[in-house]
């Protein structure tokens, strides 16, 4: 079974763009390429700590604006929360994945040793409301 394309996740919850106590930290970027060159990109993923991410994609979760990656940053030493909203195509999926790859590892090593439990992989047509029912099961 082949990995579901990133557009298809509906993430649980939600988490708002920028920062609630200052403004000014969320990103705007008109392509992948773009976001590429800063240090967001290729900065320390310590430092640049990615918690969360988002492919919204018109007539997928309800969302019927552009197309575009979220992407929810904190900068752990200085305790701050930003975003980067990032205009993306189906074309920048690998590379985006191979980005959000290694930022998954970056969090992985941070809850060392605690292992990461193998889960089950929620369906991409599983909703939000599906999983979390599932999990206030268990």
């Amino acid at each position: 079974m082949s990995a579901p394309h990133l557009w298809e996740i509906d993430h649980p919850c939600y988490a708002n763009e920028g920062n609630f106590y200052k403004d000014g930290l969320h990103n705007l970027f008109d392509s992948w390429g773009e976001f590429a060159e800063t240090a967001f990109f290729d900065g320390d993923r310590d430092l640049n700590l990615v918690y969360r991410w988002d492919w919204r994609k018109p007539g997928s979760h309800d969302w019927d604006g552009e197309e575009c990656l979220l992407l929810f940053f904190i900068l752990q030493r200085k305790a701050i929360c930003s975003s980067a909203e990032i205009a993306v195509t189906e074309a920048d999926e690998p590379r985006v994945r191979e980005f959000l790859e290694s930022c998954a590892q970056t969090l992985a090593s941070i809850w060392e040793p605690i292992p990461l439990p193998p889960r089950a992989v929620a369906s991409p047509t599983t909703s939000t409301d599906e999983r979390n029912s599932e999990n206030e099961t268990r």
